[in-house]
């Protein structure tokens, strides 16, 4: 008898921005159905309203549990919360939208934890939605953490040119130098490493970027904050046979890495990593959530107010978010009480 492909909770993310409209095209993408069972935990409604504005002839089929879903071509199914007024204005902030992000993804990690799926794959949050309704998180990253017990997780974005992991992602940039320190940074490197092994690459070499222009040139830029933060990490985790390679010119370490020569870089602030990253491959990127005791994978990108409801997002990231959660699932689910 042949294996059943992973079962994986899609979360539909803030319901006026495109996330319904990107989830309901993905979802019907045959490539997806051919790596996975993917059901939504969402609002069955807004995924019927998406699916109009995009002209899909589609069944949207609500379902207790993912695993009473029956997949046919054509069908979505959903997990119904039924949150969301069925007036709910595309594209515009809404704070029951917020809290309604909210227990999707508090219901997919309850699901994901106890075993009752193989994986999570979100969509988009909108951080102001989500916090006018009283969450208060940076973000996916830090949620996720929290609602699985997690102390210390990794952000690491993903597309076919290049990977990285981010050492500090949502705080600011005075806070992120002043947060970057040796151990952070060894545990960072470590958790990438880890997750490029698992997926298949059995001795990643990573690029390790510095914090100053230039990696600080030998002290010309700076106050010595390679040496003091970064270097000692990498000694460190060279002497175990780990293959870290810096510290290095961010500018430098992102051409590099999209010819080939890293399998993964290690930024050491937010914007240090998405910028390269979304110039090399927004599209089709993927968002990784590296240290929970969960799959989690995610678009690389946010709600889009401004084309929310018409039809016109691109359901690419969504595609390989699903295709990267069913390559990572590989653990049998827990079986049904």
């Amino acid at each position: 008898m042949s294996t059943p492909l992973p079962l994986i909770a899609v979360t539909m993310g803030d319901g006026a921005g495109i996330g319904p409209e990107v989830v309901v095209a993905a979802l019907l993408d045959d490539a997806v159905l051919a790596r996975c069972r993917p059901v939504v935990i969402g609002d069955a409604q807004r995924l019927r309203e998406a699916a109009r504005i995009l002209g899909l002839d589609c069944e949207i089929a609500a379902v207790d549990h993912p695993r009473d879903a029956g997949f046919t071509p054509g069908r979505v199914n959903v997990v119904d919360l039924g949150l969301l007024p069925a007036d709910l204005p595309w594209g515009t902030l809404s704070p029951v939208a917020g809290d309604a992000a909210y227990a999707y993804i508090e219901r997919a990690a309850e699901l994901a934890v106890a075993g009752e799926v193989h994986a999570i794959c979100t969509a988009p949050l909108n951080k102001e939605a989500l916090h006018a309704a009283g969450h208060i998180y940076p973000g996916h990253t830090e949620l996720l953490a929290h609602l699985t017990g997690t102390e210390e997780v990794s952000m690491m974005l993903s597309t076919e040119k290049v990977k990285v992991i981010h050492v500090t992602t949502h705080i600011g940039l005075i806070d992120a130098v002043n947060r970057i320190e040796p151990g952070l940074v060894e545990r960072t490197v470590r958790r990438g490493h880890d997750a490029m092994v698992r997926a298949g690459t059995p001795k990643p070499v990573i690029g390790v970027c510095g914090i100053n222009p230039h990696a600080g040139e030998n002290g010309l830029f700076g106050y010595g904050e390679e040496d003091e933060k970064i270097v000692p990490a990498l000694e460190k985790l060279r002497a175990e046979g780990v293959d870290a390679r810096g510290p290095l010119p961010a500018d430098t370490a992102f051409f590099l890495a999209s010819r080939g020569d890293y399998d993964l870089i290690v930024a050491m602030y937010h914007d240090q990593g998405h910028g390269p990253v979304k110039v090399l491959g927004i599209e089709a990127g993927v968002n990784l959530t590296v240290g929970l005791p969960v799959i989690r994978t995610s678009v690389d990108h946010g709600t889009a107010f401004d084309i929310a409801g018409t039809g016109t997002a691109e359901a690419g990231s969504m595609v390989e978010a699903l295709r990267q959660a069913a390559e990572m699932a590989t653990a049998p689910l827990a079986p049904a009480a």
